[in-house]
């Protein structure tokens, strides 16, 4: 009958604090490669929704030059009615017409004054929107130069890093060979619980 080698406590604590070395050389693999990630990520995500905020305020200010542009109308509409009017005040046959049509200049007079007001209101807003805009557009830029030197710096530390993170997983399964059974699995929860506790 073969016998089996009985370790020492000594070698079996030896044995788990090399797993335990070698795992945490993982970890700090992980970690440089993790943070990255989200980081090129977040910046996605901050890109996409710069971009949809210029569309955004790009479809608004197209509306607001539409309201302009019939505010436009608006006025040409007018200043025609009251030339109509005019001519058919030098027509009138009684006060009382005359009063009706002054009254439809006066008022085609104050709707010119209104549409010129809107024009100005909304000719303001599009300043406004336009300079957002421009913050809007510097913002993706800055972001995308930022994300492409993540994407560069997350690229370099994956080819860095991949040949040494597969020495550690091949040294780490060669430690776990020689762990006490019970003292892995003891580890192995107590990894599990830790990472549980992280997330």
């Amino acid at each position: 009958m073969a016998t089996v080698k009985e370790y020492s406590v000594e070698e079996k604590l030896v044995s788990v604090l090399k797993l335990q070395k070698i795992d945490s050389k993982l970890d700090e693999i992980q970690i440089l490669k993790g943070e990255l990630p989200i980081e090129v990520k977040d910046l996605e995500d901050e890109i996409e929704g710069l971009n949809h905020r210029q569309n955004h305020i790009e479809d608004e200010v197209r509306g607001i030059q539409d309201f302009v542009n019939n505010k436009k109308n608006a006025i040409k509409d007018a200043e025609a009615l009251i030339k109509k009017y005019e001519k058919q005040q030098n027509n009138v046959k009684n006060s009382r017409e005359f009063e009706a049509i002054s009254k439809e200049i006066e008022m085609q007079t104050l709707e010119i004054r209104l549409s010129e007001k809107h024009i100005k209101d909304a000719s303001e807003e599009i300043k406004e929107k336009s300079r957002v805009l421009e913050t809007a557009k510097r913002g993706v830029a800055d972001k995308e130069t930022n994300l492409k030197h993540k994407k560069g710096e997350l690229e370099k530390i994956i080819g860095e890093t991949e040949k040494e993170e597969s020495g550690f997983r091949k040294l780490s399964e060669e430690a776990r060979t020689k762990v006490d059974a019970r003292l892995l699995a003891a580890y192995e929860k107590s990894v599990t619980t830790t990472a549980t506790v992280w997330l």
